[in-house]
């Protein structure tokens, strides 16, 4: 598998497709990356030459967040909300749903409220002894 900006991407996926699983990059920026660096999008990612995938880590680090630092900016900006008590942000300290969506009916799983599906309504076969 080859490694870049410290994840390993599939071997068996085109190499655009391969990108998208690096946090932060999906298709549009794995296209651009792919067309700065003169690199057709139909190749395999295991068909890639070293020079090919050391300008693709090249153009990630030099102009696009890293995985760690993306996920940082995002519990960074969380916590501000929560610490600046707006809406938004007590709404993430409650864990519950954030942008609006009905609390009545769905979100079971957000709130912790997660119900089993029932049984067919019949009683177990007793136990023969």
């Amino acid at each position: 598998m080859p490694r870049v900006a410290g994840v390993n991407i599939p071997d068996d996926k085109r190499i655009d497709i391969s990108l998208t699983y690096i946090y932060g990059i999906g298709r549009s920026l794995a296209g651009e990356i792919l067309n700065k660096a003169g690199i057709d999008k139909d190749v395999k990612a295991k068909e890639a030459t070293k020079e090919q995938l050391s300008k693709i880590r090249k153009i990630i680090e030099k102009e696009h967040k890293g995985e760690g630092e993306l996920r940082r900016e995002r519990r960074e900006n969380i916590d501000r909300l929560k610490r600046i008590s707006c809406y938004r942000g007590r709404r993430h300290k409650k864990e519950l749903p954030v942008r609006g969506q009905r609390t009545r009916t769905n979100s079971r799983t957000v709130r912790g409220n997660v119900r089993k599906t029932a049984g067919s309504g019949r009683k177990a076969a007793p136990q023969a002894k």
